[in-house]
């Protein structure tokens, strides 16, 4: 069975990220979408409400399973018998990055290969950071998040007096 992961914050769920996930589902068998928990971010959603927004989309998916992990990606991929690493890559500084870091998983576990899935030009300029600076001056996300994304954002808006944290 081919296992993948996509690993990553998820914060928010942006229209690139479901692109990815929508190819990444075509290529493996069993997908595992893994909010990774870094404490040394400030995310503007909850571990539990990355996994709820996550959920809205894919709680029908039987080849989707929906976590959050802490530590090595690597652990976690052979603790859960998975197979591939799933990274999107918009640009050149993306790709250097995701190499860098592909690098260090081979020589760890060469057994877990990495997958880069490029993404489509339309999600290129998209990253979570740019949906939440675009979302704290109360812009139009119609384009970058999905509108049940821009509901939850507007929400944690309302509740938290408008700060949103960028970092």
């Amino acid at each position: 069975m081919r296992i993948g992961i996509y690993p990553g914050s998820f914060d928010p769920l942006t229209n690139g990220h479901l692109d990815i996930i929508k190819r990444a589902t075509g290529l493996c068998d069993k997908l595992v979408i893994a909010i990774a928990i870094n404490r040394a971010k400030k995310p503007l959603f909850t571990v539990e409400e990355r996994l709820e927004i996550i959920n809205n989309f894919f709680r029908n998916g039987s080849s989707i399973e929906i976590v959050s992990f802490e530590g090595l990606l690597i652990e976690f991929c052979r603790a859960k018998g998975i197979n591939y690493i799933i990274r999107g890559v918009r640009n050149i500084t993306d790709f250097e990055y995701e190499m860098s870091n592909a690098s260090v998983n081979n020589k760890l576990a060469p057994e877990i290969e990495t997958i880069f899935l490029m993404t489509k030009g339309e999600f290129s300029f998209i990253s979570s950071k740019t949906v939440k600076e675009i979302a704290s001056f109360r812009g139009n996300l119609t384009s970058l998040v999905p509108q049940f994304v821009i509901d939850k954002i507007q929400q944690k808006i309302s509740e938290s007096g408008s700060v949103i944290p960028l970092l």
